[in-house]
């Protein structure tokens, strides 16, 4: 897990177009180097120390990621109500249909993870010898791939579904086979894109979201902060059902898609860029910034 006061004075550059990172890298010439990141606490030259003091934020990730992020905030001066409204676990099958794609893996011309989730089960199960070429929907995404010292030839400049899809090459004239892990429940504008451009298709479920129990007074004091934050839009759709209402209204979402979800449920949304959690905090800092905290 990266250092708290890493996440909050460092911003990493997300790989340029048509980049890979790992053990096969292209690096672009022309890239430059990482812009300086806003911190608080932790040291940043010429920026407010605590720039989130007197706000309280809620943060809704999965009880295991929920840590950087929280400690983040925290270190940023916010006070911090975890709320985790879903549960990562296994697929029904236990993981075994990912891990006998794997185990074959070099039958495939490329392998495609499209959440962190997705690539920590395959690095867990992955063969580094592997010929199958590893695409990952962004940076975060990327990131358990290449700490177990896996290569990830393509990460798109948008870190979103339809962002890899732009950036993704045409199949071989004699066809090309993709395996796709993701979530149980998922948007089908990877597959469908994938298919229509030639490519055949294998989806594997590497895990599902599940709604965990939600404890009532976490709750109540969630519905009077000040911000929740949102990673994904299955948070979104989850802290609403159990909130009942849009409360707080002020929203930040580290991508389009759950900002989306969010806007379309009623909040009033700010929208990390990039998207990361390091992106995130930017955009909560700079919305505490823009609007003072009532007294």
């Amino acid at each position: 897990m990266p250092d708290r006061c890493d996440l909050v004075t460092r911003r990493r550059r997300a790989p340029a177009r048509g980049e890979a990172i790992g053990r096969r890298p292209h690096p672009r010439p022309d890239a430059g180097p990482a812009p300086p990141r806003r911190a608080g606490r932790c040291g940043a030259p010429g920026v407010a120390v605590n720039p989130l003091a007197g706000r309280t934020v809620v943060v809704t990730r999965a009880t295991d990621q929920a840590g950087s992020l929280a400690g983040a905030l925290t270190d940023l001066g916010a006070e911090v109500i975890e709320l985790p409204v879903v549960a990562i676990v296994e697929p029904a099958d236990g993981g075994a249909a990912l891990s006998a794609a794997l185990s074959s893996a070099d039958r495939y011309d490329w392998i495609v993870v499209t959440s962190p989730n997705g690539a920590r089960r395959v690095a867990d199960l992955l063969d580094g010898s592997t010929t199958a070429r590893l695409a990952a929907v962004g940076p975060r995404t990327a990131g358990p791939l290449l700490a177990s010292g896996l290569a990830v030839d393509l990460v798109p400049g948008r870190a979103v579904a339809e962002g890899l899809l732009e950036e993704f090459p045409a199949p071989p004239e004699s066809g090309g086979r993709i395996l796709l892990a993701r979530a149980e429940v998922a948007r089908d504008v990877l597959p469908d894109g994938l298919a229509a451009r030639g490519w055949a298709v294998d989806v594997v479920v590497a895990y599902r979201n599940v709604a965990p129990d939600v404890d009532p007074a976490v709750l109540d004091r969630a519905r009077v902060a000040d911000l929740v934050t949102f990673t994904a839009e299955s948070t979104v759709r989850r802290y609403h059902d159990v909130a009942g209402a849009t409360l707080p209204v002020a929203a930040a979402c580290i991508g389009p898609i759950s900002a989306a979800a969010a806007r379309e449920l009623g909040f009033a949304t700010i929208e990390a860029d990039p998207h990361s959690v390091v992106g995130l905090l930017d955009a909560v800092v700079a919305w505490a910034a823009a609007s003072p905290p009532t007294t």
